[in-house]
């Protein structure tokens, strides 16, 4: 009888399972000695990389600058979640495009951007020069994306690196394109003026509704209290050009250079789309800081006395500086400003004037060099008050002095006798005086009868003679006694003052300085006495 199919296959069948047992010896003793192994993860996929361009608009007549983005919606075929990213991300990688067939010029060449991941998309910076005179529509360009990835992992890894080529669509668009043709300021460091931005509509069509931002990046240039501004130009046809201007002021410590502005103008096209063209640039550069400078200072100040600061103030430029007021500025206690402003009118740039202001140091003040503040207020052309704070007077204190001197020749009175005390008094002042009532103080044994005089007005240095009369009572000690004068005057002013009291010594001799006249008249009664006494003996005899 011939096997079946069947019979020979349960045959082969069983003698597989009889080897199988037989090399093994036994089922329970193999599992007693075989060592467990853990099996290596496997994964397997790859990434889906594509390409695109958020903003696809070109303008005619420049180089644009296109945004590529670069995504990657990876597959993980088979294997475990936790292995999806080693499969699906593509390392190194690089793109570069072309624009072979359309009358668009790509400038730039390969660009590496690192990995691309399904969670981080990369970005290449595209330059593409269009022609001006090219057709408004859609061109597209060839992206040619060449990276690396692992496409299986586990005991074996297998590694890839193709090269896919992508297409992308871009738009040329005729709608209004604005440039910057001028940008002018009158602004300075430190001030606030006019900017005046003069734009051009290059586009091939007009603009409508167009309003044009600008905004600084720079804390040294602001618009106002903030740091953007629009203005509004309305209509504008292709070819046509408009100047919008702005409000801005620049810090007082921004440096002198040119401060860049983004710029945008959002407008309508003819048909009533909404439109932001972003690509004006401009730059504007302050004129240099209105600056002042003080020379020439002088001071007549004295301890305890009105004086003047005396100098000239000179406009450094750039520009003519109206209403020029010089301002003490300086918070003392021993130097107290009279007038705190004095004003020197227009000066222009390179110009000086000179100016006084009137001052008092205070008694308690020491006689040192000083420094104060000092700010230089002025109208800009807009009739604009500032204030120029950068100067500092420097100037000298003298110690106090007798507001008169005085020379007294003849200090000589004897006991009993009387003096006609001649003083020569001078103006020890800067400025006249008018209406001066000297006075003289004695105190016993001396005393006067004549204690004022008057000079109707003495100038700085001019001297007169006042004479008082001084008496020595007839018990006073010889030797040496003050007498005090002060000095009661009206200012160049017209102000009332009281000078300092002034000491001057006198001495006190004994008696006349002549014949001792009371040892002369006890000499001569003794003469008598004697010669008396002489005739009455040679009578008695």
């Amino acid at each position: 009888m011939r096997p079946t199919r069947a019979t020979l296959t349960v045959a082969v069948a069983a003698l597989a399972l009889f080897a199988l047992l037989a090399l093994g010896g036994g089922g329970a003793v193999a599992q007693d000695n075989t060592t467990q192994q853990t099996a290596v993860p496997q994964a397997g996929g790859e990434p889906d990389i594509d390409v695109h361009a958020p903003n696809p608009t070109l303008t005619p007549g420049e180089t644009n600058e296109v945004a590529l983005q670069i995504s990657n919606d990876g597959e993980l075929d088979y294997g475990s979640p936790q292995l999806r990213e080693a499969v699906t991300t593509a390392r190194n990688v690089r793109v570069e495009a072309d624009a072979d067939g359309t009358p668009l010029t790509v400038e730039s060449g390969e660009t590496a951007i690192g990995a691309v991941t399904e969670s981080r998309p990369g970005e290449v910076p595209l330059a593409v020069s269009v022609p001006a005179d090219v057709e408004e529509g859609t061109y597209t360009i060839d992206v040619e994306v060449s990276y690396s990835h692992t496409y299986r992992t586990g005991s074996t890894v297998v590694e890839r690196s193709p090269t896919e080529t992508v297409s992308v669509d871009l738009e040329v668009d005729s709608d209004a394109r604005f440039e910057v043709v001028n940008v002018t300021t009158d602004a300075r460091i430190g001030d606030s003026g006019t900017l005046e931005v003069e734009l051009e509509n290059v586009g091939a069509d007009a603009a409508r509704d167009a309003n044009v931002i600008l905004e600084s990046s720079s804390a040294g240039l602001g618009f106002g209290d903030g740091a953007r501004d629009s203005a509004r130009i309305g209509a504008i046809e292709s070819g046509e050009t408009a100047t919008v201007r702005y409000d801005v002021g620049f810090a007082p410590d921004a440096p002198v250079r040119e401060y860049a502005l983004d710029a945008s103008v959002a407008f309508r096209t003819p048909d009533g789309l909404q439109r932001l063209d972003e690509t004006p640039t401009l730059g504007v550069t302050p004129a240099d800081r209105q600056e002042f400078s003080l020379g020439d200072v002088e001071s007549d100040l004295y301890v305890g006395e009105e004086g003047d600061i005396r100098g000239t103030v000179t406009n450094d430029g750039p520009v003519t500086a109206r209403n020029v007021v010089v301002r003490y500025a300086d918070q003392s206690p021993n130097v107290i400003p009279i007038e705190t402003a004095v004003a020197v009118g227009t000066l222009d740039a390179g110009e000086s004037a000179e100016f006084r202001l009137p001052v008092e140091i205070s008694g308690e003040a020491e006689a040192v060099d000083r420094t104060a503040d000092v700010a230089v207020q002025y109208r800009n052309a807009e009739d604009e008050r500032r204030i120029y704070e950068d100067v500092e007077l420097l100037f000298g204190v003298e110690p106090q002095r007798d507001q008169f001197a005085l020379d007294v020749q003849q200090r000589q009175v004897a006991a009993g006798e009387s003096l006609a005390l001649d003083v020569e008094v001078t103006n020890n002042l800067d400025e006249p005086v008018s209406d001066v009532e000297a006075r003289l103080f004695a105190d016993s044994p001396l005393e006067s009868d004549d204690d004022e005089a008057f000079a109707q007005r003495l100038e700085p240095g001019e001297s007169t003679t006042m004479t008082f009369t001084l008496t020595a009572e007839s018990a006073a000690t010889a030797k040496t006694y003050p007498v005090s004068f002060d000095f009661r005057y009206d200012d160049a002013d017209g102000n009332s003052q009281l000078s300092d009291t002034t000491r001057v010594p006198i001495d006190v001799t004994d008696g006349e300085s002549g014949l001792p006249w009371a040892l002369l008249g006890v000499g001569a009664l003794v003469v008598i006495a004697v010669a008396g006494g002489a005739t009455y003996y040679a009578r008695a005899r």
